[in-house]
């Protein structure tokens, strides 16, 4: 916390994110600004509210701080890694929301969806990047219902690998020292965003569908129909790295294409030697790579799932209740710095002991909860909050049944 303490002008916003990140890092089961108010032994939420909604301070520069230190603790020459996630939410007017599918259901779901930005070494993982992505029919074109959700006048429609984009040319600005970026399909898919990273010498590994055009040998081929003219004596056997069970085993190929451009280009195609499943990758380097180092980077893509699921799981990162274009932003970058913080005592670990596992992120915030920020709460603080919830839950469904017998 002393690390971004000269981002706030004053010190009771300072203050405010302190007991902020300690809550987001607490045993506290639902991490929104009435339990995170309470945990802090603060009278009621506003303190909290107010940090997220009016209060100044800037969650870009937070966000570059946050961005620094995980390169710091996770030392150099990581995979950028870009994806998104959903938040599933009530109701129109929270900034961005509509009816979309998201990967966090596994269907259209009322939700906001952000894109995000990891940074993924041998010694860890973490969140380094966020942008909330706003549909341009149901918002952009919408200048009021922009205004009303404190959208910027300057935030224009972007694609999510246009988001995806801004967010790699700001890392690589900042001096992250990453050679290689990979993603899924939707960023794979994309010839703008491959094109940065080529003009900027960074290799990539991204997934792209099965019926996307290849240029092989001079002939335009389906990704798909290239894999079925692929011997079997050119498939190998490597892994994509540790899962929960293990290592992951797939049998691999790779062509060489687009050979009358500069730099080096191949189809990279991976096969379940169950199912037979196949997923295909384009890939580039500004120099000749062996297959091992584009299945290393295939392999990696998977964490930035591990990164999600820890800072849902530990940190809070979709448990806020605002509605505003900055609440989102800034309550996502406390949770991402709280998330860079576990992954750095993760990674300041000794890795010589032999007889027990690694403190994984999810035992160090339990000890750090258990040892380090649990509160013993008076009897009337309690009673206060138990009180102060009720009033409130009746004032709310008071109005809420007034809303409805009004047409």
């Amino acid at each position: 916390m002393t690390r971004i303490a000269h981002r706030f002008g004053r010190i009771e916003p300072r203050r405010a994110a302190n007991a902020y990140v300690r809550g987001l890092l607490s045993g506290v089961e639902r991490k929104n600004c009435w339990n995170l108010a309470e945990h802090a032994g603060l009278n009621g939420p506003q303190t909290m509210q107010r940090l997220l909604r009016t209060a100044r301070w800037d969650a870009e520069a937070v966000r570059d701080d946050v961005r620094g230190y995980v390169s710091e603790h996770l030392g150099a020459g990581g995979v950028l890694i870009v994806d998104e996630t959903g938040f599933l939410k009530k109701g129109l007017r929270s900034a961005g929301v509509q009816r979309q599918y998201t990967g966090t259901a596994g269907r259209i779901e009322n939700s906001q969806v952000g894109v995000f930005l990891a940074y993924a070494t041998p010694r860890g993982r973490a969140l380094i990047d966020r942008r909330l992505y706003l549909p341009e029919h149901s918002w952009r074109a919408d200048q009021s219902r922009c205004r009303s959700a404190g959208v910027p006048d300057e935030i224009a429609f972007a694609t999510k690998p246009a988001l995806a984009a801004q967010m790699i040319a700001a890392a690589l600005d900042a001096g992250i020292d990453a050679p290689w970026v990979t993603g899924d399909e939707v960023y794979g898919q994309d010839p703008r965003l491959r094109a940065l990273l080529e003009a900027r010498q960074v290799g990539y590994v991204l997934v792209i569908a099965g019926t996307a055009r290849i240029r092989c040998e001079g002939l335009d081929w389906k990704a798909a129909q290239i894999a079925a003219h692929v011997p079997d004596g050119h498939w190998h056997r490597y892994s994509a790295g540790r899962g929960a069970k293990g290592h992951r085993w797939y049998a691999w190929a790779w062509t060489r294409i687009d050979t009358h451009r500069p730099g080096h280009r191949w189809l990279l195609i991976r096969r379940n030697p169950v199912t037979g499943e196949l997923a295909f990758y384009r890939c580039y380097a500004p120099t000749p790579m062996p297959l091992a180092a584009l299945v290393r980077i295939a392999g990696i893509r998977w964490t930035v799932e591990e990164s999600f699921q820890a800072a849902k799981g530990q940190v809070g990162l979709d448990h806020y209740q605002v509605r505003s274009w900055d609440g989102w932003h800034r309550h996502i970058t406390l949770a991402m710095l709280a998330l860079a913080f576990l992954a750095a005592l993760a990674a300041s670990q000794p890795d010589d002991d032999h007889a027990h596992l690694p403190l994984t992120m999810p035992e160090i915030r339990r000890l750090l909860a258990a040892l380090t920020l649990t509160r013993h709460r008076r009897t009337e603080e309690i009673l206060h909050w138990s009180h102060w919830r009720r009033r409130h839950q009746a004032t709310a469904r008071r109005c809420h049944y007034q809303r409805r017998s009004h047409p």
